[in-house]
């Protein structure tokens, strides 16, 4: 892949999110684009603030750490772990016959109508906060899948000697996760990334317990991932601030100093208890919004998650999900928002079997649905759905119903959640956790599956075909 993006000399930075190596590229004009879609165990590629190839999970992790050790026999490697999702808009169908090359093409353009739309200041700060927290997820995620493991063994009653070392070993990181989430902000935002964390390791210090603010006793975690985030972007600015004004011989004494001193001040005084009511918020109305009007709110989140990728506004929602995980072991909101992925399948599935006798495109699909199924959307989604137009808006009608069917059983009470953020479709199966026992909240989570396939494929399959082309 190195030579098909301009070579070492075009490579500015290096990183990988859970599925997409992401390149900053000095000149985007000098990749090679139809020979690197070419390449064997590529997904697909995306064209946005940075260069991403989608590769999928697992072998992006192996890809990356190669490719750098390539760059680094080139150049010095620079690396930057940040990243942000792709977007894109939809198009107006016309009426010449689809082909793959067609629809990559089309494609390919509305993703950088899409990148222009989405430089607004709004956006790049939910992509700022979404660069703090997606490198947190492979913690995540190996955290979660060892919890449920570690509550199978419980259940049973097996290995009790090992189960409290699990425990301890599935719950470290969620007790200081702050203290990552001050690291990160830091780290994005231009201040010193230890300072950020020293300054949010402040809300779960247990000494905490003996500090009162608002005539209320704080709590160690009051506050959690927000109020970490809060404190670490205080501390920045102050940072900031003091570098400003404080003379260079006395900078690296009295700067950490009354960064650490102002921002723990105002942590302790005013943003752990003011982001606990926020939390607390956000945990009340997320078990209302479900257990009074879940399939309503099923049907509406399922449904609009497609449409909130393509405008990037999903990215709001990783904080939401981070906290409902500090807070109850699991985010319930997960689990409806993945039915949207298995609408597209059904989707793309219905494409596969209408057009029979365009083989290029049912190449694609054939090549594509297997990464689909396992929750990595996206070479369906630029490569089939969206360039078609009418498709990607059933894929979305066939996530409503995912969604309304998970919801539905959260208003009879059945909770559905998932311990860990970035999986979906079958790979969010081992963090899964809810509150009527694993068996059912399995049977909860694939009879949404099912729902979404069969009326994504249903409604594509009636509606959502018709002999369409793409504008020139």
């Amino acid at each position: 892949m190195l030579p098909l993006v301009g070579g070492a000399a075009n490579i500015a930075s290096v990183a990988h999110c859970m599925t997409r190596l992401r390149l900053g590229l000095a000149d985007p004009s000098a990749v090679d684009e139809a020979a690197l879609r070419a390449v064997p165990g590529v997904l697909g590629v995306v064209a946005d603030d940075t260069y991403q190839i989608v590769l999928g999970p697992g072998v992006v992790g192996r890809v990356t750490e190669a490719f750098e050790d390539l760059l680094q026999q080139q150049r010095p490697a620079t690396t930057d772990r940040t990243g942000h999702l792709a977007t894109a808009d939809l198009p107006a169908p016309t009426d010449q016959p689809p082909t793959a090359e067609r629809l990559a093409s089309h494609g390919e353009r509305l993703r950088s109508r899409q990148k222009r739309h989405n430089a607004t200041p709004a956006k790049a700060a939910l992509r700022r906060v979404a660069n703090i927290f997606v490198p947190l997820i492979p913690a995540l995620i190996g955290c979660g899948i060892l919890a449920g493991f570690n509550g199978l063994l419980v259940n049973a009653g097996l290995l009790p000697g090992i189960t409290p070392a699990l425990a301890a070993i599935a719950s470290a990181f969620m007790a200081l996760i702050a203290v990552f989430v001050g690291y990160n902000t830091a780290k994005e935002f231009g201040g010193t990334p230890v300072l950020g964390g020293a300054v949010a390791a402040v809300v779960v210090y247990p000494g905490v317990a003996g500090v009162t603010a608002f005539g209320v006793t704080l709590s160690p975690g009051q506050g959690g991932v927000l109020g970490a985030l809060a404190a670490a972007l205080l501390g920045t600015w102050v940072e900031k601030g003091c570098r400003r004004r404080v003379p260079a011989a006395l900078d690296v004494l009295v700067t950490p100093t009354v960064t650490v001193l102002v921002a723990g001040l105002a942590t302790l005084y005013g943003l752990m208890y003011a982001a606990g009511a926020v939390s607390s918020a956000i945990g009340t109305a997320s078990d209302w919004l479900l257990t009074t009007t879940g399939a309503f709110a099923g049907l509406i989140l399922g449904g609009l998650f497609l449409p909130l990728v393509m405008l990037g506004l999903h990215q709001a929602l990783i904080p939401i999900h981070t906290t409902l995980i500090e807070q109850q072991g699991y985010t319930v909101l997960l689990p409806i928002l993945a039915m949207a992925g298995a609408g597209q399948v059904g989707a793309a599935a219905a494409v596969y079997v209408r057009l029979r006798a365009d083989t290029s495109l049912r190449t694609t699909i054939r090549s594509a649905l297997p990464a689909g199924l396992l929750g990595v959307g996206e070479p369906l989604i630029y490569g089939v759905s969206l360039p078609l137009g009418r498709p990607f808006l059933t894929a979305c009608v066939g996530g409503a119903a995912g969604g309304a069917f998970v919801g539905l059983f959260a208003m009879l009470g059945v909770k559905v959640g998932a311990t860990a953020i970035g999986p979906s479709g079958w790979a969010l199966f081992p963090l899964l956790a809810g509150n009527r026992g694993l068996g059912v909240t399995v049977a909860v989570y694939g009879g949404g599956l099912l729902t979404g396939y069969l009326v994504g494929f249903a409604a594509t399959y009636a509606f959502g075909l018709r002999r369409t082309t793409l504008s020139s």
